[in-house]
């Protein structure tokens, strides 16, 4: 390994820096919604970019974007990399987009230093990752991985009043190739961590095995609407007190499981909302999460068993649907080695870690061998405008990155 070629540390954090201020908000963070006036402008950006580090830009169907450095073979497939573009409401200056501009920032090492590869690389950035003005969110990487008809996507609606199909036209990103039909080696997705592991471990290199597997309960929660100055405490059929019971008796089922389980109640409806008036109903929706598909059925069987019982206890009608089944993922095994070693030997301390957030690449490991590597953000934050990561670390993952694709690509 020519382990003295690298990235520039500096041009990465200018050009996150460049793109941090499209759609720029007051607190230092960014908003750029799939498809939206600033996710065109941060689009465009990119692709001025890419086509003056001498890359060939397409897109598909779906809107995914495509930036090819060709190599020797042709007919060998693309190695690929790449994430997200467009942002949370409130979004930071790194998630999704580090993936994307540390992919440019790797094809501009390999023009510094004159290298051509034997196999191109194409640096992607899918659309509409974060799912804020229509869903459904990976929309591009799930028609990549077939998992969703870009006819169906076409006709989803926008929080504008529009329709996707509509905004791809009015954007100028909506191409003529098949999502999918490309033919890729690989797909390695640099992302920072959005969690608090790595820095806590003094850390530089997440090598990420496994996506957690997620499951979404719709728990609907039926009693009696009633005064709340006429109704004695023990004649009650609350609703609300009973879905916080519920709650912090799942939180404490997922605490007590082991280190993986993740328990989160972060929406609830109550009915009828009213100071006076007791709640009738209640509605909220659980996330369950873990790596293990045989920890998930138990703790959905337990998680199930517990509710219903507090139901019947408080004299609550009970209705649970599962709306979200997204069983956990394990990346290809080679590309996890590859990564790992890589890694170390270019003198960057590591562990092996899961994602518990959802990525593109989750989908694109159907279809694709893929992996992911992490780097440390402060304090874990991420979705929030004070995400930060340090000049240093970035470029340790993108050097990381560069030295694996070219292990991929030949």
């Amino acid at each position: 390994m020519a382990s003295h070629l690298t990235v520039n540390r500096d041009r990465l954090w200018h050009t996150l820096m460049e793109m941090g201020q499209v759609g720029a908000l007051p607190n230092g963070g960014c908003s750029r919604p799939a498809l939206s006036e600033d996710d065109r402008k941060g689009r465009n950006l990119f692709i001025r970019w890419c086509r003056e580090a001498g890359c060939e830009v397409s897109f598909d169907a779906a809107g995914n974007i495509y930036a090819r450095r060709t190599g020797r073979n042709s007919s060998r497939p693309a190695v690929a990399t790449g994430s997200h573009l467009d942002t949370q409401p409130h979004g930071g200056k790194f998630d999704g987009i580090y993936g994307v501009l540390a992919g440019l920032e790797v094809v501009r090492a390999l023009n510094d230093a004159r290298i051509e590869t034997d196999a191109a690389l194409d640096v992607i950035c899918w659309t509409n990752e974060e799912g804020v003005r229509f869903g459904p969110p990976l929309a591009g990487s799930q028609s990549f991985a077939g998992k969703l008809d870009v006819t169906t996507l076409h006709q989803c609606p926008t929080t504008d009043g529009t329709t996707v199909g509509e905004d791809l036209r009015r954007t100028g990103f909506l191409g003529t190739e098949r999502p999918g039909s490309r033919a890729l080696d690989c797909f390695i997705e640099a992302h920072i961590e959005q969690g608090p592991i790595l820095e806590a471990q003094a850390k530089t290199i997440g090598v990420v095995t496994h996506i957690i597997g997620i499951r979404w309960f719709l728990v609907t929660l039926t009693g009696v609407d009633s005064h709340a100055g006429t109704t004695p405490m023990d004649r009650r059929r609350d609703a609300l007190v009973g879905a916080a019971e519920m709650i912090t008796t799942l939180n404490q089922m997922a605490r007590d499981e082991d280190s993986f389980a993740r328990l989160t109640v972060g929406k609830i409806e109550v009915s009828p909302n009213s100071g006076a008036t007791i709640p009738g109903k209640a509605t909220f929706v659980c996330d369950l999460r873990h790596p293990d598909t045989g920890v998930l059925d138990t703790l959905e069987s337990r998680m199930h068993a517990s509710m219903r019982y507090i139901a019947a206890r408080r004299g609550l009608a009970i209705e649970i649907t599962r709306s979200i089944n997204i069983p956990p993922l394990g990346f290809a095994p080679d590309l996890i080695t590859l990564i790992r070693n890589t890694a170390a030997q270019l003198g960057y301390s590591n562990i092996d870690m899961l994602s518990g957030a959802g990525h593109d690449a989750m989908n694109v490991a159907q279809v694709v061998p893929t992996a992911m590597l992490f780097v440390p953000c402060k304090d874990g934050l991420s979705h929030n405008e004070a995400e930060s990561a340090t000049p240093e670390d970035l470029a340790a993952g993108a050097h990381t990155l560069l030295h694996v694709l070219l292990a991929r690509s030949g």
